[in-house]
C-alpha cells in the first residue's frame, strides 16, 4: 500500500502567494472577498495591495456583479468565497452576469463538499459543481492539490471567460511534484491498469489511488486511475479509451453523484463506450457537522468503498 502524505502547505496559502505574485505582475488583477478575508488568507494581501483585494462584505450576489462591471472596465476579477455560497446563493448572476455576457471572472469557490467540515450542512455544499456545470460557458475544474492549485491559478491570469475552480482551504494529499503542469480539459492518468478504471477529482483521487492498491493486493485487479480535475469541458476522449480499455469504470467525488462527476462521465459512456459502471459520492442526503475523516465515512467516501463499489463489477 503506497504511503500518501499531505502537502506542506495549506491551500488558501497557495491562494494567498499566488494572487500576490499576480497582482505584482499586473496590476489589473484584484480579488474580490465576501466577508471572508481571512479564510482565504487573504487578509495579508490586502495590507501589501489594498486596491486590489477588496473585501465586499456578505453581498455574494452583489460581489458577481462587480466583478462582472470590473472586467467590463478591463481588469481581471477573482472572486472567492464558499461553494455554497458560490453556487446556491447568487446562481442568477453567475448566469446573467458571467456566463451569459462571457466576462473574464474566475470564481474560486472553497469549502468543498465534506471539507466544510464543522460548518455544517448549510455551507456543505454537494450540488455545486452540477448547478454551474449546466451554464454554456462555464469551465468547471476541481483542484487536486497545491501544485496543481498554483499553475491553475497562474493560468487563469492569462485565460479569458468564466472559470469556477473549486477546492479545499487547508491541507490536501500531495499528488504531483512541484514541477507538473496541467492542461485545462484533459485528465491526468495517474497509473495505468487493464481491469477496471476509476475516475476520481478533488480529495478522492487520493481515495482512488489508495483503492487501486487494495484491489491489486487482495484481490489482483489492476485498475487504472484518471484525475479527471476538469468537470467542464470534461475529457471524453481520456474516458472512451480507458472504458475501452478496461471495461468497467467507477466515479468517484466528494460531491453528489447526480449532475457532477458520475453524471459526466455516465454522458459520455452512454453515448460513445457503454461499459458498466458504478458511483462513489454522495447520494440523496445533506451534509452534518463533523470531522473530515467522520464525515468520509459516514458519507461512503473511502477508499474501502470505492473497492466495495468496484467488486460489484466483477460479480
Amino acid at each position: 500500500m503506497r504511503s500518501l502524505q499531505k502537502d506542506n502547505v495549506e491551500m488558501r496559502a497557495i491562494y494567498a502567494s499566488t494572487m500576490t505574485e499576480l497582482i505584482k505582475n499586473n496590476p489589473l488583477i484584484v480579488d474580490l472577498e465576501a466577508d471572508l478575508m481571512s479564510s482565504m488568507s487573504m487578509d495579508k494581501v490586502q495590507k501589501l495591495y489594498p486596491n486590489n483585494v477588496i473585501n465586499c462584505g456578505i453581498m455574494e450576489a452583489h460581489t458577481v456583479g462587480l466583478a462582472a462591471g470590473m472586467s467590463i472596465a478591463g481588469h481581471i476579477p477573482f472572486f472567492h468565497t464558499f461553494t455554497a455560497f458560490a453556487s446556491r446563493r447568487c446562481f442568477d448572476q453567475l448566469f446573467m452576469s458571467l456566463d451569459y455576457q462571457k466576462n473574464n471572472v474566475k470564481v474560486i469557490a472553497s469549502d468543498a463538499g465534506i471539507t466544510s467540515a464543522h460548518n455544517g450542512g448549510t455551507h456543505m455544499s454537494f450540488e455545486d459543481m452540477g448547478i454551474v456545470r449546466g451554464l454554456a460557458n462555464a469551465n468547471v475544474l476541481e483542484m487536486t492539490d497545491a501544485t496543481m492549485f498554483k499553475d491553475i491559478l497562474q493560468q487563469l491570469a492569462q485565460l479569458q471567460g468564466f472559470y469556477w475552480i473549486r477546492t479545499i482551504r487547508k491541507q490536501a494529499i500531495k499528488i504531483y511534484p512541484e514541477n507538473e503542469t496541467f492542461t485545462i480539459g484533459k485528465a491526468k492518468v495517474l497509473q495505468e491498469g487493464k481491469d477496471i478504471t476509476l475516475i476520481a477529482n478533488g480529495i478522492m483521487v487520493a481515495e482512488a489511488l489508495l483503492a487501486a492498491d487494495i484491489l491489486q493486493e487482495r484481490h489482483q485487479i489492476s485498475a487504472t486511475v484518471i484525475d479527471m480535475f476538469t468537470l467542464k469541458p470534461i475529457d471524453a476522449e481520456t474516458i472512451i479509451k480507458y472504458a475501452r480499455k478496461t471495461g468497467r469504470v467507477v466515479t468517484c467525488e466528494n460531491h453528489s453523484v447526480e449532475n457532477g462527476l458520475g453524471s459526466a462521465v455516465a454522458e459520455v459512456l452512454v453515448e460513445s463506450a457503454p461499459v458498466p459502471m458504478r458511483r462513489v459520492g454522495i447520494k440523496g442526503r445533506y451534509g452534518q457537522v463533523g470531522t473530515v475523516d467522520f464525515l468520509q465515512k459516514e458519507y461512503q467516501l473511502t477508499a474501502e468503498d470505492i473497492v466495495k463499489q468496484a467488486l460489484t463489477l466483477f460479480d
